[in-house]
């Protein structure tokens, strides 16, 4: 028994020792101040925080507003601004909080909700009349916002969007993932952590090559940001339990979308599968779906062709050029 109890402690201690030796690494990795970004996009200053944006193509182009999905940044749109941009648009990709190099607090509110109004007031501060373009868990703040403000957006473009509807009851986060340390030590090990990045990309991914080098690359520079791991930890809850009591969450909300609504959809999206985009364009009234074969959760970097040219008709399709 002795022996047991020896072999249970010092179990034990390796595992606190391995949890702190991870945490530790996050902390040595992030580097870079806190208020420093990269020089290809600015900040707007909104009423709700700085919002840190990468904008191309010709002012007098038609709007596009590119939101990126979970543990994304404006960065991942790269190549796709690119596209806009040739294609005569003014494209704007942002860093919804606390993703990117957008401004952060402690204790600040990275819900659905809050996010929606991050969105709607960097929208108001520059002036735009966008065509609003969103992936997976970056959907329901965008669809939020138009649900909340109608007008702030010409059309509504879904990728892949992460929206559980009509939840059952008030889901909560498991009790042993409310401490706060614990949270941070699963960030550190998985989404800030660069051995794990091209494994957890491709849990999402039905062409497992298309995690490239470049492409990892790009989404892995905000986590070498001072914070970023402590305000990922604290974003995390909002990723795992869904909101039930915001519209972007109730199906019946949906069939009263009257914009011009396009979805988006891998055939092999084993994340978001093709039946919740099926549905999605049921409920929505005159909504265009558009299935790209052969790909799953991240069409843009999967088979960037044929994303861009999903993309670029359903722009098309609701723009008066």
């Amino acid at each position: 028994m002795r022996f047991l109890f020896r072999l249970m402690m010092l179990l034990l201690v390796l595992t606190v020792l391995a949890l702190a030796g991870l945490r530790l690494a996050a902390h040595l990795r992030e580097t870079e101040d806190a208020n420093a970004s990269p020089d290809m996009g600015r900040f707007v200053h909104t009423e709700n925080g700085p919002i840190y944006a990468i904008a191309m193509g010709p002012p007098e182009g038609e709007h596009v507003l590119l939101i990126h999905g979970s543990v994304g940044w404006s960065g991942s749109w790269l190549h796709t601004l690119e596209v806009l941009a040739d294609a005569g648009y003014f494209a704007v990709a942002i860093d919804v909080p606390p993703m990117g190099y957008s401004g952060r607090t402690p204790g600040a509110d990275y819900g659905r909700a809050a996010s929606a109004d991050r969105i709607l007031a960097f929208i108001d501060t520059l002036g735009l009349d966008p065509h609003i373009v969103a992936h997976s868990f970056g959907a329901g703040a965008a669809v939020e916002s138009v649900m909340d403000w109608p007008a702030s957006a010409q059309s509504l473009t879904i990728i892949a969007g992460a929206l559980p509807l009509d939840p059952d009851g008030e889901a909560e986060l498991p009790f042993y993932l409310r401490p706060v340390w614990l949270r941070e030590v699963i960030v550190s090990a998985t989404v800030t952590n660069p051995i794990a990045a091209r494994p957890l990309l491709q849990a999402f991914l039905h062409r497992d090559e298309a995690a490239t080098d470049e492409v990892l690359s790009v989404l892995r520079m905000p986590a070498t940001q001072e914070g970023a791991t402590e305000a990922l930890a604290q974003w995390l809850p909002t990723l795992l339990v869904p909101p039930t009591d915001l519209p972007s969450a109730q199906s019946e909300a949906y069939r009263d979308l009257f914009l011009p609504v396009e979805l988006i959809w891998g055939a092999e999206d084993a994340t978001t599968p093709l039946t919740e985009g099926e549905n999605l364009a049921a409920l929505i009234p005159n909504a265009t779906l558009t299935v790209i074969p052969d790909v799953g959760h991240i069409p843009m970097i999967e088979d960037e062709v044929a994303f861009h040219q999903a993309l670029l008709a359903a722009l098309a399709r609701n723009t008066t050029r």
